[in-house]
């Protein structure tokens, strides 16, 4: 759920929630330059991902939000200074001018990850962001294995530390839908939802990873990431077909 739409119905965080919640967004507002694994938990050195970076701008945007609404305790101030500083540290630092587009790194670099594609969904970027808009269109050509489905990012650009390649990942097409939604793009969304939702098995699950030349389910089986996929995106599709407010 998504914080806008919590607040409308809650009145009152309990004071040990907050005060946990409020220690996170501190942690988050010094974290985010620390070296990881990112979202997808490679075995290779850490780095400073971007996806990371965005997730800490999440925790002191919402907390911000929170306190602001409720009137609660906290650095408020500080955060919502430190989420507007780190929205404008990802379009400037992971940007990589050679390839126009957002990188996986907070050192640019031209390195592609469908995770930035999440980017807008948790309304780190706006989608039709110039620079995000690029990357979308990057990401979709780039990272593409063909009738709509993606890699997380290429082996041969970003060491995992494992060996050899993996299928494509449903989730990802599911969050290259919802940015094209997001754009106004509604004709490629559609056609895009469309062609995963036949990708279903005939009792209408989803795999983690789709094998791209045989079509071969492959990974866990059913992957509930990919079912939060079809579910979200089919939800917003259908709002903005409409007019509705998400």
């Amino acid at each position: 759920m998504r914080t806008d739409q919590w607040l409308r119905t809650a009145s009152q965080v309990q004071p040990a929630l907050w005060v946990r919640l409020a220690g996170l967004a501190d942690t988050a507002e010094q974290a985010w330059r620390q070296p990881d694994q990112g979202i997808w938990e490679v075995r290779s050195e850490g780095r400073a991902f971007t996806y990371s970076a965005g997730m800490c701008q999440v925790a002191l945007d919402r907390a911000a939000t929170i306190s602001e609404r409720l009137n609660l305790p906290g650095r408020t101030t500080a955060w919502r200074a430190s989420a507007d500083r780190l929205r404008r540290v990802i379009l400037e630092e992971s940007w990589d001018e050679d390839t126009q587009t957002l990188s996986a790194h907070l050192d640019g670099g031209g390195v592609l990850d469908a995770s930035l594609l999440a980017l807008p969904l948790r309304q780190v970027l706006p989608a039709d962001h110039p620079r995000m808009a690029a990357t979308t269109t990057a990401i979709a050509k780039r990272l593409s294995a063909g009738d709509g489905l993606l890699y997380r990012y290429l082996h041969r650009e970003s060491s995992d530390g494992l060996s050899g390649d993996e299928g494509a990942f449903m989730l990802c097409s599911f969050w290259l839908a919802d940015n094209l939604t997001a754009q106004g793009r509604l004709d490629e969304a559609e056609e895009l939802y469309a062609s995963l939702c036949a990708r279903t098995s005939p009792l209408g699950l989803l795999p983690e990873q789709i094998d791209a030349t045989s079509g071969e389910f492959m990974g866990n089986f059913p992957q509930a990431f990919s079912h939060i996929g079809i579910i979200a995106s089919g939800v917003n599709l259908a709002r903005a077909k409409t007019g509705a407010r998400t």
